[in-house]
């Protein structure tokens, strides 16, 4: 019923006892729509069609829930809010100036257009677009795969994940954990001899139940097969496992009895324990206290199951991964809560849970681990923790998770083991059903944010630059500084290109040592705000200082000429420095983004070669440049940058300045 329930082995299903009784069955005597049978056989009564399943009760679950919008795409909206307010404030500003100065109404109309064009960055969907889809490539290379874009930095933000057990913190595979007899080979032997599944044959997948399929892989292993056991010693009789009896047995050619079941059901039947069943008990609490499901095998003669040899424990379990432990120690370094929400059995989610080291010692258990958890009870606890203003992740693989996926901020699918509807419902699937992959790509969300921060800052610093140059040439009654297609080529070409290179910067090392950002924080916080302003405020004054000595000595078209590529220029060189807020920019290095080495030079340099193009002259009003006006726009231009780097080399140096 895991597809159903996320419990991990198989449900025994009773017969109704009579017709009488049948509409008051228990839950154990239910058999579910979509769910397999693994042992035995059945003749079934359908009572629900439709809606009025199991199946159709999780498909109305999930067709009333919503998934929230993600905290990129508000935290945007709340961008294009204060740029919309700006711009009006500008246009009527810009109106007012003119009109002061007597400038014609078309003229100002038209300037004040393209200058608010030109505060808007039109350049940012383009931005965010590539920002997450080089995440998508880059989350792929680490077994996520992404159904819905904004997803993608959705999973950095993310405070809180829970998580499946089966299959993502485990290995999703029963195996042989421990063998405690006589003869480890001996008691393994025997079990195989006791078993009805089936291992892969002729390219089919395999057939029975995990328990016995564990058995049977650990058989193969010391070169017990099967087939071998069935062709060389077939068997005469089977007693099926019943769950009155908690056990099994098959009486063999050899006139064998091979038994095996609950050690409380076999160990009663064994003769000769003697002393041996106290350290034989004591063996068994110890191994089902670390999660494991044991087994007791016997042997005897005969079909009667009585006067049995005992021959061992096996003790059997879903091992947790590799991984997960560092995964987990992982999450908690980067402040992220990972709270364990499966259908299993509460002793074995525990012990996972400690082994994993998802539970500390004296952490409560009730926060930290949720078993036997239905569907709605699923839903609860995502609503409840998005109440608590977390961001959430939810993984799951069987049908009864994907409501739960669906409300959860960011829903996330098993590929291997997970159902079509959970990945319909999902926004990532993880292609290896790894907890460890998740958390790898929490490190590549949050660097995909980082990144697109990094390249708005650097946008719209571009853009109030442009902005204080204009608005100071008004202010001054000078003339226009920058005629509009000046304006949107700056904006449109020089100022986007860079901001989109700057998305591919690797990820930082130390990344995930911080802890999630707030839900309410947003991406353009005052400290962002105060850079943008100051940083436009000095590019803009530079610009606005060549363009008034020169409009003294030479003359507007030259003051234009000369400030415009002075302007283009200084941004293009400033986007080395907005890698970084506090490593200069040579420490940073140029290898480890060659788009953004590669997009700046070929801008810059086709910057320079448009003043010497006449269809470029006759556009925006340029002309060719002399040796002496290219020294000057190139040593204005890095005045900007230069200031940024030193600022940033005397704050590292401050303490020994002191």
């Amino acid at each position: 019923e895991a597809i159903l329930t996320g419990e991990s082995l198989p449900v025994v299903k009773s017969p109704y006892s009579s017709a009488a009784n049948a509409n008051t069955s228990t839950h154990e005597q239910t058999a579910f729509m979509g769910t397999s049978i693994t042992i035995g056989n059945a003749r079934a009564e359908v009572t629900s069609v439709g809606m009025s399943t199991e199946l159709g009760k999780i498909a109305d679950l999930l067709a009333h829930t919503q998934s929230p919008p993600t905290p990129l795409q508000t935290q945007l909206k709340g961008v294009g809010k204060i740029l919309l307010k700006i711009c009006a404030g500008i246009f009527v500003l810009i109106l007012i100036l003119g009109r002061i100065h007597h400038r014609p109404w078309l003229d100002l109309l038209i300037f004040a257009i393209s200058l608010s064009i030109a505060i808007v960055p039109e350049g940012m969907p383009a931005l965010v677009t590539v920002a997450l889809a080089l995440g998508v490539r880059r989350m792929a290379g680490r077994n996520v795969l992404v159904r819905t874009l904004p997803s993608v930095e959705t999973l950095g933000s993310v405070s809180v994940i829970c998580t499946d057990k089966t299959g993502t913190l485990t290995t999703g595979k029963m195996h042989v954990t421990e063998v405690s007899g006589a003869s480890r080979n001996e008691v393994i032997r025997d079990a195989a001899s006791c078993c009805d599944a089936e291992l892969e044959v002729n390219g089919e997948a395999p057939s029975g139940d995990p328990t016995e399929l564990a058995i049977l892989m650990a058989a193969r292993e010391i070169g017990i097969m099967k087939a071998e056991i069935e062709n060389s010693n077939s068997r005469i009789a089977t007693h099926p496992f019943d769950s009155t009896r908690k056990r099994m047995s098959i009486l063999r050619k050899n006139g064998k009895l091979y038994v095996k079941g609950a050690y409380e059901s076999v160990i009663p039947l064994c003769l000769d324990l003697k002393d041996r069943i106290v350290s034989i008990k004591a063996k068994n609490d110890l191994m089902t206290s670390q999660g494991m499901r044991v087994l007791a095998v016997a042997t005897g003669t005969g079909t009667v199951e009585e006067n049995l040899n005992y021959a061992g424990l096996i003790g059997i379990s879903d091992p947790p991964r590799k991984e997960a432990k560092q995964a987990m120690l992982d999450a908690r370094t980067a402040g992220i809560e990972v709270v364990m929400i499966t259908g299993d059995h509460p002793t074995t989610a525990t012990v996972i849970a400690r082994e994993i080291g998802l539970l500390k010692p004296g952490e409560d258990i009730a926060e930290r681990v949720h078993a036997r958890a239905t569907p709605k009870e699923k839903l609860e606890i995502i609503r409840a923790w998005k109440k608590k203003g977390a961001i959430v992740a939810m993984t799951g693989d069987g049908v009864n998770d994907a409501p739960a996926l669906q409300e959860a901020h960011i829903g996330i699918a098993m590929g291997k083991e997970g159902t079509e509807v959970t990945r319909q419902a999902a926004d990532l699937i993880l292609a290896d059903d790894n907890f460890a992959s998740l958390i790898s790509a929490v490190k590549e969300g949050r660097s995909i944010y980082l990144n697109i921060r990094k390249a708005m800052v650097y946008l719209l610093a571009g853009n109030f630059g442009e902005l204080f140059t204009v608005l100071g040439t008004s202010v001054a009654g000078l003339p226009l500084l920058f005629l509009a297609p000046h304006l949107l080529w700056i904006n449109l070409v020089t100022d986007s290109l860079p901001a989109i290179a700057l998305i591919g910067d690797p990820t930082p090392k130390n990344i995930m040592l911080a802890p999630p950002r707030p839900a309410e924080e947003p991406l353009l916080g005052r400290r962002e705000w105060i850079w943008i302003v100051s940083v436009g405020a000095l590019e803009g004054s530079v610009v606005l200082a060549l363009f008034i000595m020169t409009l003294k000595h030479e003359g507007i078209l030259q003051a234009r000429n000369l400030s415009f590529s002075t302007l283009v220029l200084s941004q293009l060189w400033r986007s080395f420095s907005a890698r970084s807020r506090t490593r200069l920019f040579f420490e940073v290095g140029l290898k480890s983004n060659l788009w953004l080495f590669a997009v700046v030079l070929g801008t810059a340099s086709f910057q320079i070669g448009m003043h010497f193009i006449p269809l470029a002259q006759k556009v925006f009003a340029l002309k060719p440049l002399g040796a002496g006006d290219l020294m000057t726009i190139l040593g204005v231009s890095l005045v900007t940058t230069s200031i940024i780097e030193l600022r940033k080399w005397v704050i590292r140096c401050k303490p020994w300045i002191k």
